[in-house]
């Protein structure tokens, strides 16, 4: 579960107030709203990177409200994916299981379940480098779920794919969604390449959040 109650976050430049929502667990919901209208910055903030001025975060059980980012239990995909440059794909999927202090064979078989599941078998060995836009946001969405968060929160996921590589990334979500479902809150100003995954949609404008679809 996600549950955002009366959150509001100032900046010098930005401003978003009293911003309350629920997304179920194991559901999908997206938050979508033009460049600029603080999607991103309400992101940061469930993540734990931005402080809330007013309000209180719930994930799954827990206030997390002032909780430390690695204390949410959260998956996190920034728009750039942000891989690490110099570690293979199979290192990207150890980093948070090895992180939590998970055993070697806890480890690889978490690392075996996320390949299949994201058909990433054949990558494990590879760098970021030589990866396509695809398989780099795949290998980010597996690096995310590897450590089995409550949350998983995608930044625009889909930016900067072609077609093929939007529609590939989103077959293997809806087929992880169907398997082994997470929480997920998704953020899109193109909400149109969601179709139907989405459970409920928000919509952030002008500081303000409403709900277009439950």
């Amino acid at each position: 579960m996600i549950k955002v109650s009366g959150v509001s976050i100032h900046s010098e430049v930005f401003s978003l107030g009293n911003i309350s929502f629920e997304v179920g667990d194991f559901c999908c919901a997206a938050l979508t709203g033009k460049s600029g209208a603080g999607k991103t910055t309400l992101l940061e903030s469930l993540c734990g990177l931005r402080r809330v001025s007013k309000g209180s975060i719930t994930l799954g059980n827990r206030d997390v409200t002032f909780l430390a980012p690695r204390e949410r239990r959260i998956g996190y995909v920034p728009q750039d994916a942000a891989l690490f440059p110099a570690s293979t794909v199979r290192a990207h999927l150890e980093f948070g299981p090895r992180l939590h202090g998970w055993n070697r064979p806890e480890i690889d078989l978490r690392v075996e379940e996320l390949a299949a599941l994201l058909q990433l078998e054949n990558l494990l060995e590879r760098l970021p480098f030589g990866l396509s836009g695809g398989e780099r946001k795949r290998v980010a969405i597996a690096r995310a779920l590897a450590g089995k968060p409550e949350v998983l929160l995608l930044d625009e996921p889909l930016t900067g794919l072609d077609r093929d590589a939007r529609e590939e990334t989103l077959a293997r979500f809806t087929q992880m969604q169907g398997s082994a479902p997470v929480t997920t809150l998704w953020v899109t100003h193109h909400l149109e390449e969601l179709g139907e995954i989405p459970d409920a949609v928000w919509e952030l404008e002008k500081g303000k959040l409403r709900l277009r679809k439950s």
